[in-house]
């Protein structure tokens, strides 16, 4: 399997290749610049609740340690796959750019807030520290991350079997805790898919050569 393995990216990462990952590793690190940035304006800019007819008859239940978990457990997930499966590495990580920089614009537009019903996470909770460094931001309710990439990973796998039902089922249930924990409005999460196919039809058009080595 390791000589397999090693044979997958020995025969795949020709120059085009590598320099096609190194101008998607760029295109990362600015989406994650635009992020900070858009991260620190709505934590600046002032903000209310509103209400909401799903979160206001649904039961407020702490999740914190589920939600730490399986997110962290997702991303290895993603992560060994990309390593197993090489040729969808390009796509993938200039997909995941275009998801964080459209998300970026959207949390700037929608200047929502805290919902009261929800409990935020506890710093006691296991691998905390990990998530917080990750992907534990404020304010940036629209649309759901927890949502929204699996979704897109269902969408880029769709032809491997095993994982789109994987991930199709990672979206739903992340989609269900977020509003059992009223983290997201239940907008985030009913428009996630919607956008995140969006943001997949551009890539596919966007980054055309990349997504022919998965097709």
């Amino acid at each position: 399997m390791l000589k397999s393995l090693h044979l997958n990216h020995k025969n795949f990462w020709k120059r085009d290749n590598v320099i096609s990952l190194l101008l998607g590793l760029i295109l990362l690190i600015i989406s994650l610049i635009f992020q900070k940035i858009a991260n620190d304006y709505v934590m600046k800019t002032p903000w209310t609740y509103v209400w909401d007819i799903l979160l206001n008859n649904v039961p407020t239940f702490n999740v914190d340690s589920f939600i730490i978990l399986s997110t962290l457990l997702f991303t290895l997930v993603i992560i060994g796959l990309l390593l197993y499966k090489p040729k969808y590495i390009l796509f993938t990580i200039k997909s995941l750019a275009l998801f964080i920089i459209f998300r970026s614009f959207f949390i700037s537009l929608t200047h929502l807030g805290i919902h009261p019903h929800q409990i935020t996470f506890s710093p006691n909770s296991i691998w905390f520290w990990l998530y917080d460094i990750l992907y534990n931001t404020k304010n940036d309710f629209f649309f759901s991350w927890h949502t929204g990439l699996p979704f897109l990973m269902w969408l880029i796998f769709y032809k491997k079997k095993i994982w789109r039902y994987m991930f199709f089922a990672t979206s739903l249930i992340f989609a269900m805790t977020v509003i059992a924990w009223h983290i997201h409005y239940s907008i985030d999460v009913f428009a996630a898919p919607l956008i995140t196919y969006s943001i997949y039809s551009i890539s596919q058009r966007v980054f055309k050569k990349d997504y022919e080595l998965i097709k």
